[in-house]
């Protein structure tokens, strides 16, 4: 007996086969290797991500308002070299002034407390305050109103501690005083969770530390939708002190949401030999990254030490990587299956188009291996994958070989 879907698979395969050919020859959008936005090297197509932070006093001159100009403008000189931003906020940072905007820091009963940090006198903020746990919720909620499906911005960063890391492993940590308290950090991820509809939102792997951390106490956090980053990645101590943090938060949690970092700078070194052939301590990095699944990592020093082609190749071993293994079009319709290749699936909506009709199944969590079938109600010969995501000028790619 000979079913619909016996049917449907014939018509499918008497669709005539069509040639096609492609190749990735760069970075794909929203992956690789990543600088910092002011870095010299920053105008080079070898990537196609920058990285950079900011304070919230820098974009709050009082209580309910939210100047979002200094914001912009590095979003817009980003842009401008066709690249996509990922954004960290902060409100500590090693040897420098508050982060908090300073209504706050004026506020009756606000008391910051000012302490060595790396050598460094660092002023952390006053987490026993009410209003600073008040303000942070706001201003993701009005951050993401404005920004969440901005295609100037491919991830955001977030925590708390030093440089928003999750930790203060140098200086005074006093949880509910220089560090947030259990609960608010528990409203915090639920709430960010809610607010970010479209863009990865992604917090550090120190956030695995049972005793300033609510994951432990509270299981059901980590089943919330976020990626990690860590940003001492291939240091040498990373097998014993980094990986147990990575497995806490799930080594498949890569397969819903990104993972990223930065190389390790505990020694010059880490830095110096970070894409060397054995990496800076026996592991190379394409290795690491395969191995964790990683989208991105910051790499601001690279140009120092490799050239373009080493940081271009590097980047292109991170993220996805599609190839279209069928391509059949005819009868006013086509059918192609598309393979992921890369280490990562794409974590935002792209569309395979003949003609530039889109197919309606989206390529979005394609992981490694994994292969899809997506029919375009178009025939034709030109083959795109297209996504809202990207920025004028930016192109997803694919491999192809079909005679």
């Amino acid at each position: 007996m000979i079913t619909l879907l016996m049917l449907l698979s014939l018509a499918q395969d008497e669709l005539p086969s069509r040639p096609l050919q492609g190749q990735v020859t760069r970075v794909q959008p929203l992956s690789g290797l990543a600088f910092w936005s002011d870095s010299e090297h920053a105008a080079t197509d070898a990537i196609q991500l920058e990285f950079f932070y900011l304070t919230y006093a820098a974009l709050v001159p009082k209580k309910g308002e939210i100047d979002w100009k200094p914001l912009e403008q590095r979003l817009d000189a980003i842009q401008g070299r066709r690249h996509q931003a990922i954004v960290r906020f902060h409100d500590t940072y090693v040897g420098k002034p508050s982060g908090v905007p300073d209504y706050i820091r004026k506020l009756t009963g606000y008391h910051e407390t000012t302490a060595k940090s790396e050598g460094k006198d660092t002023v952390f903020p006053d987490w026993s305050h009410p209003e600073l746990a008040r303000f942070t919720l706001e201003f993701y909620t009005k951050f993401a109103e404005k920004y969440d499906r901005d295609p100037r911005i491919a991830y955001v960063e977030t925590g708390f501690g030093l440089w928003s890391e999750y930790h203060i492993y140098d200086g005074p940590m006093t949880l509910g005083g220089t560090f947030p308290s259990k609960p608010i950090q528990e409203t915090f991820l639920k709430h960010l969770a809610g607010a970010f509809k479209s863009t990865p939102w992604m917090i550090s792997i120190d956030a695995a530390a049972e005793e300033s951390t609510p994951f432990s106490e509270q299981r059901g956090l980590i089943a919330l939708p976020f990626g990690v980053f860590d940003d001492s990645f291939l240091c040498k101590q990373h097998a014993k002190e980094n990986e147990p943090n990575w497995a806490f938060f799930g080594r498949d949690r890569w397969r819903r949401a990104p993972a990223g970092g930065e190389f390790s700078y505990y020694t010059k070194d880490d830095q110096k030999n970070a894409l060397e052939t054995t990496g800076p301590h026996g592991i190379p990095f394409e290795t690491a990254a395969r191995d964790f699944h990683l989208t991105f990592i910051i790499a601001n020093d690279q140009p120092e030490y490799q050239k373009t082609e080493r940081i271009r190749a590097a980047g292109m071993s991170c993220g996805y990587r599609f190839r279209v293994t069928e391509f059949r079009s005819g009868a006013g319709k086509s059918i192609l299956k598309l393979t992921n290749t890369g280490i990562a699936p794409i974590y935002y909506d792209a569309f395979v188009a003949v003609g530039g009709r889109r197919s309606a199944t989206s390529l979005k969590g394609l992981c490694p291996g994994e292969t899809r079938t997506c029919e375009v109600a178009a025939e034709g010969t030109v083959v795109t994958i297209e996504s809202d995501r990207l920025l004028t000028g930016q192109k997803i790619e694919f491999d192809a070989d079909l005679r």
